[in-house]
């Protein structure tokens, strides 16, 4: 009999795997089975996470997502418990772990991190409007250019942080949503919306080639020459065809990677616009095309003051450029660890998600810089966890990688740099040595001509 005097019934993990569709999506969690199908258009971290870990033992993940009141919402969706359950070693000790930090407080112990990034980014913003308004010379235009730069990336923390936990004061939620929009749609031009869908897939499938789209980037980019062979992108759910066009680019990757960084951020622009016009559910869209017009708004305005074309244009490269660094960070953390193929499994969470990441190893007065993304391993193994935690949890995470002979990379930010154009490097020079190539177009012909 369970807790509520009803007979248990149970069932294995060979008939767990059988419910794995849209409609029919059941799921583990402490060996419970539950059917969260009806869930799926409702979940809060979007449907995907769900329908990739349909059919498995999912309580890592949930364990790494959900606060402790989530787990007084899973008996309405309970319908048997798995007769043959059982916890890895590594499993057991991430959640003990996990229940540790919780016990400590650390899930809530925020700092100040959220109130210190908003009052750089006003006075940021303010010497900006000044600088652009009230000044003649190029030089403070220019500087400004950068000081926008800064204040994007800030901004880019603080959005990034206000997606993964409440980094306002507990308890009021709508201030929580208020700083996503303001953080990213208002400042940025990048829907939080997109973010928040894109990214919760990217831990959840954390460098799977198919599944995490932060390493689909054919035609301009591949980490992989698993890619060549024109994988389907499950997010996407498109075809990433490795044709004449892409083995092009690809094949001098190494060579375009820093120049495709400074502009990567209109790819953010278009991507957020695309989601928040598509038929896919997007909560709050509304308060997310609103929060996208307040910066095209705002920031073609600011431009426009500028005195002549020459600085208006030279405005938005150094600002989109000194920006470029933050995009940078974003792929050193993942680009040169170890890929796979497929979908993501929830009985090897801890492992996957310590080869697929990488830190970057900095003094602590250069956080700021990182924004917490220097500790990657630490943070894809506890999402809701606060930045300002991080650092001090790293040896805890260290040892236990190493007790499991599991990689715990980190490496300075210039080796991380040299690793990641090394990934690119053999990528390229495998894109031109393919054994049964494409066929070649003319301007593959014309940039390989010899003699």
């Amino acid at each position: 009999m369970d807790e509520r005097g009803m007979e248990k019934k149970y069932i294995t993990t060979a008939e767990l795997r059988q419910h794995n569709t849209p409609s029919d999506i059941w799921i583990s969690i402490q060996g419970k089975v539950y059917d969260v199908t009806g869930w799926l258009k409702d979940h809060p971290g979007g449907d995907l996470p769900l329908l990739n870990l349909a059919g498995q033992d999912v309580t890592d993940a949930f364990v790494a997502y959900h606060p402790p009141v989530a787990w007084s919402f899973l008996d309405r969706f309970y319908v048997a418990h798995l007769s043959d359950y059982r916890v890895s070693e590594i499993s057991r000790e991430y959640r003990r772990l996990v229940a540790e930090f919780s016990q400590k407080g650390l899930f809530n112990r925020k700092g100040h991190g959220a109130c210190t990034s908003l009052l750089v980014m006003v006075v940021l913003m303010s010497m900006i409007v000044y600088g652009v308004v009230y000044m003649e010379s190029p030089v403070v235009h220019a500087v400004c250019a950068v000081l926008m730069a800064a204040a994007w990336c800030q901004s880019g923390f603080l959005g990034h942080d206000s997606g993964h936990y409440n980094v306002m004061i507990d308890g009021w939620p709508g201030l929580n949503r208020a700083m996503q929009i303001l953080a990213g749609n208002c400042v940025t031009g990048i829907s939080i919306g997109w973010w928040k869908r894109n990214h919760t897939v990217h831990h959840i499938a954390c460098n799977s080639l198919d599944h995490d789209p932060d390493l689909q980037h054919i035609p301009v980019f591949a980490v992989s020459d698993k890619l060549f062979k024109s994988l389907t992108s499950v997010y996407y759910k498109r075809k990433m065809d490795f044709d004449n066009f892409a083995r092009f680019f690809v094949s001098y990757q190494h060579w375009t990677y820093y120049p495709v960084m400074i502009f990567a951020r209109f790819n953010l622009f278009a991507q957020s616009i695309l989601l928040l016009i598509s038929n896919n559910r997007v909560p709050d869209r509304w308060q997310e095309i609103l929060g996208v017009a307040f910066f095209w708004v705002w920031f073609p305005l600011l431009v426009s003051c500028l005195p002549s074309w020459t600085e208006r244009i030279a405005f938005v490269v150094i600002s989109f450029s000194v920006t470029g660094t933050q995009h940078v960070q974003f792929t050193l953390n993942h680009f040169s660890t170890e890929v796979y193929v497929g979908p993501p499994k929830g009985n090897d969470w801890f492992e996957k998600q310590t080869m697929g990441t990488m830190n970057i190893s900095c003094s602590p007065w250069m956080d700021w810089f990182h924004g917490g993304l220097q500790f990657q391993v630490e943070h894809h193994l506890f999402p809701r966890l606060p930045r300002c935690n991080l650092r001090a949890i790293s040896p805890l995470v260290r040892e236990l990688c190493k007790k499991h002979h599991l990689p715990y990379s980190s490496f300075s930010f210039f080796e991380a740099n040299k690793r990641t154009i090394a990934t690119l490097r053999k990528a390229a020079f495998q894109a031109r040595d393919l054994t049964n190539p494409v066929v070649r177009n003319l301007v593959w012909e014309a940039a390989n001509t010899h003699g």
